[in-house]
């Protein structure tokens, strides 16, 4: 792009000159051009004063200063002609007659260079066009190039260190000390101990792969080069596996150092589950990999650090010991990482003093670390929006709101019917999840829309859980299909609002069945084995390990949680149906219920 429009301001400045000249031709020409039989009138009513002869031009000065030109004879003497024409000797002799040096190339050029120009454009226009080309073509024997780029080679941006990198705990521990090994290595020699081959790190999206190898790359203070798993792979066979050797070529030169592959699932994948075969690109490229890892000349100073999202899909030689000896997981932060991050991404903002980081933490199960910051971003633009000096507690809460299922529609107004189905809708929902002991407390019920949703009941639990009992799951049942219950219990008919609830109590009740095996008649055994095209990268289909009475059984039980729950919620709303009109009807006057208010209605 650069060399492009380098051409074009040359094309530009051409025209420009081109233009000039143009104009300094036209004013050299501005003169008035008279005729011989004029001129000789003039000269014979004493008018003119000089004349400067070049070549067969005539330069007319007269009297009064004004300028004129004319043409003579180009072989006759400029004399001769005007005496032949009828001048008397005595009228030239009052004349001064200049005659000019001879500028007919210089003149030629000037003349002809409207005429030039353009054909010099088109031969530099076809020029660049040839240059282009070749440089096209040369291009052809540089894709086996290594992409790799050395991290902070240039200086730009904020370092992140461990110290950035909030929770974490174990998982900087481990990674710690790959690096104290690169800084240190006979600290681990002199025990015999090696320094791993690969470190791989697996968590969900948001985690902190990506950031946590930045801090690596200023931590180790040795080279770290980085580079993307699609990166490698292009068009044409075979360049994969160049870019990998040309990868690992640079690495090794700068021994001991470190190659960050992110996204390896990009080129990880499980081998011969493709539609390529054996020589489909992305497989030479993971054969590349796994020979440079642990091959038959393996350099151990260069240490490959890789990220990824999908451990499951991974070849297994590429995880096997002696390839990424250390796998390291990264999980959602708990609470306390939460708030730790919360802070870290609060500095440099103007937080009010009311503000509880705490609270937000408890919050936010579920939210990784891309979450979070996101969050607080969010918050600071919901103040700036309001033109607040400090952001304030409610700016995080609604900013958790608007994370978790997207901003207000305040445009999508509910007509009156409507509005009363919203608001037993979710009425159902918070009553049901308020009066079962082992469900999560209700922090905000609300008819407001937001992203998809025309009403929402957030229920927020006060820690971390990590085991789920099949009496909980049953409780979630109920509260999903609160909503549903609620409608058909007071309008005596359902809608399509209760859709989405639906599909989420099927798809749970589903796996208490065949995944967690909470089903007493089908017994402690999972059904179901999922089969995934790997080259496609997607999940296509459940592969069927059970016969069709199975099945028939699958679904007899399926049916059975969701009728208990449902009956659940039904028994728990006829029971409460008071309390479920006393907030279906503050809701319509509300729209939005704060938790102080929902539990003050349950105890009025």
């Amino acid at each position: 792009m650069k060399n492009i429009a380098k051409y074009i301001l040359i094309v530009f400045v051409l025209l420009l000159t081109l233009s000039a000249i143009v104009a300094l031709l036209n004013l050299a020409s501005d003169n008035q051009e008279i005729s011989l039989s004029q001129l000789v009138q003039k000269i014979n009513s004493g008018e003119v004063k000089e004349i400067t002869v070049r070549n067969d031009n005539l330069g007319i000065i007269l009297a009064d200063g004004t300028k004129e030109r004319s043409k003579k004879e180009f072989s006759a003497p400029l004399s001769q002609t005007l005496e032949s024409l009828g001048v008397s000797q005595e009228k030239l002799l009052g004349i001064e007659i200049k005659i000019a040096s001879d500028d007919s190339i210089v003149s030629a050029i000037l003349n002809s260079l409207p005429f030039i120009l353009p054909f010099l454009l088109i031969i530099l226009l076809f020029w660049w066009m040839m240059r282009q080309a070749q440089t096209g073509a040369m291009q052809a024997f540089h894709f086996g190039r290594s992409k790799a780029r050395l991290s902070n080679a240039s200086g730009d941006g904020k370092k992140i260190y461990f110290k950035d990198v909030a929770g974490l705990k174990e998982v900087k521990e481990e990674i710690e000390e790959v690096v104290e090994f690169l800084k240190d290595p006979k600290k681990f020699q002199c025990l015999g101990a090696r320094i791993p081959k690969g470190v791989l790190l697996i968590g969900p999206p948001g985690t902190g792969k990506t950031m946590l190898a930045k801090a690596v790359a200023n931590e180790a203070g040795v080279p770290f080069f980085y580079v993307s798993g699609s990166e490698f792979v292009e068009l044409f066979v075979g360049i994969g596996a160049n870019r990998v050797r040309d990868t690992f070529e640079i690495a090794k030169k700068s021994a001991p150092s470190i190659v960050f592959i992110d996204e390896i699932d990009a080129i990880g994948r499980h081998r011969g589950a493709g539609l390529g075969g054996g020589h489909d690109e992305r497989e030479q490229t993971l054969n590349q990999i796994l020979v440079e890892m642990d091959g038959f000349a393996t350099d151990e100073k260069v240490v490959v650090l890789a990220g990824t999202n999908r451990p499951d899909i991974l070849d297994p030689a590429l995880l096997r010991p002696g390839r990424f000896d250390r796998k390291i997981i990264l999980d959602f932060p708990s609470i306390s990482d939460r708030e730790e991050i919360l802070r870290i991404h609060a500095l440099g903002k103007p937080l009010a003093k009311e503000v509880n980081l705490r609270i937000i933490a408890q919050r936010t199960p579920g939210f990784s670390g891309a979450d979070l910051a996101n969050l607080i971003n969010e918050a600071a633009i919901l103040a700036a929006r309001k033109n607040q000096k400090e952001i304030y507690q409610i700016n995080l809460i609604e900013a958790i709101e608007k994370v978790m299922l997207g901003p207000e529609r305040k445009s999508h107004v509910l007509n009156e019917k409507e509005k009363n189905i919203t608001a037993y809708h979710e009425a159902g929902h918070a009553l049901i999840a308020s009066s079962l002991e082992n469900m999560d407390p209700v922090n905000k019920v609300s008819i407001v829309s937001r992203g998809r949703a025309g009403g929402y009941t957030l229920k927020m639990p006060s820690e971390d859980k990590y085991l789920r009992s099949k009496t909980e799951y049953e409780s979630e049942l109920a509260v999903l299909l609160g909503g549903y219950t609620a409608e058909k219990l007071i309008f005596k008919d359902t809608t399509t609002g209760a859709s989405n609830d639906l599909k989420v109590a099927s798809e749970l009740a589903r796996k208490m069945v065949t995944e967690f095996g909470m089903s007493e008649k089908m017994g402690p055994v999972t059904y179901g084995d999922k089969d995934e095209l790997v080259f496609l990268g997607k999940e296509l289909s459940t592969e069927k390990n059970y016969s069709g009475e199975t099945a028939n059984l699958i679904d007899q039980e399926v049916k059975k949680f969701i009728s208990g729950a449902f009956k659940m919620a039904k028994n728990i709303l006829t029971q409460k149906l008071q309390i479920l009109h006393k907030i279906a009807k503050e809701l319509i006057n509300k729209e939005t219920l704060e938790q102080d208010e929902f539990y003050g209605l349950l105890g009025a």
